[in-house]
């Protein structure tokens, strides 16, 4: 075979191995515009995320709404509990003036509204924040929004939501989120990799996606969760030196505050 043809080979499909990783644009854009709006959802796609992740509850009368928090105070200076409220309340709310005056009028969409946004081949992380009482209703918005169940994934922090989200909607990906913490009386940093994998087992995710901690994730981390089938994802990075050690590592997604700036200066940081 001509060498030519062999460096040329080799370019090419290392170029493709670091741009596999998927840029996820954590509750959008949420750098640049009010997070978990259809403002930020929007400048996540003019950003080129691959992805976007968004947080979603059920409120009193059954609709799915996105918001990160289980009150709207924060960002609405309203105090409603999401879930005992009607989705016409929470509608009236802005939840876009406390990011910039510019932003004035944005409201708490639908998942309906978000999933519209979606442009063919690209996805959307659904974070679940409630409980697994929401499965039942995300499978029929799933199917009247007319997107591929390949375009769509449920991620959470709560293993129920995945166990049932398995059972429910087999057809989508769902992975577990795990985040690390210090014992207080140990000092040793958990959950333990061997309690993540059995819990990964028992609820049957087909990936995790892990907080962002260098010293925990490593390549032998790496290498037991793809022994046994499981994506691997990482959550929230807006440093390119992090973003570029997690690419080395073989990472399937990066969420990201920062969609367009990171994209940018991985590139720059390859070139």
């Amino acid at each position: 075979m001509d060498l030519k043809l062999i460096v040329c080979g080799l370019i090419v499909m290392t170029a493709s191995s670091v741009e596999a990783q998927r840029i996820v644009a954590h509750r959008g854009a949420s750098h640049d515009a009010p997070e978990n709006t259809l403002a930020a959802f929007q400048l996540a796609w003019e950003q080129g995320a691959d992805a976007i992740e968004g947080d979603f509850y059920l409120t009193q009368d059954q609709q799915i709404v996105c918001i990160h928090d289980d009150k709207t105070k924060r960002t609405s200076g309203e105090d409603y509990i999401v879930s005992k409220s009607t989705f016409d309340a929470l509608r009236k709310l802005d939840v876009g003036r406390w990011k910039d005056p510019r932003f004035t009028g944005e409201k708490i969409p639908t998942l309906s509204e978000v999933l519209a946004t979606i442009p063919p081949g690209k996805q959307i992380y659904i974070e679940v924040k409630c409980g697994p009482e929401i499965v039942p209703f995300l499978l029929p918005v799933l199917k009247q929004s007319g997107l591929s169940p390949e375009q769509t994934v449920v991620i959470s922090f709560n293993q129920q939501v995945i166990a049932e989200t398995r059972r429910l909607i087999p057809e989508i990906q769902a992975y577990w989120l795990v985040g690390f913490r210090q014992n207080k009386e140990t000092k040793v940093s958990e959950p333990s990799l061997e309690s993540i994998l059995q819990t990964a087992a028992e609820i049957q995710t087909q990936g995790i996606d892990l907080q962002a901690n260098k010293d925990r994730l490593n390549a032998d981390f790496v290498k037991q969760l793809r022994d046994r089938k499981l994506s691997f994802h990482i959550w929230t990075v807006n440093a390119p030196a992090d973003a570029l050690h997690f690419q080395k590592l073989g990472v399937d997604s990066i969420t990201t505050d920062r969609p367009g700036y990171l994209r940018q200066e991985l590139n720059l940081q390859k070139n």
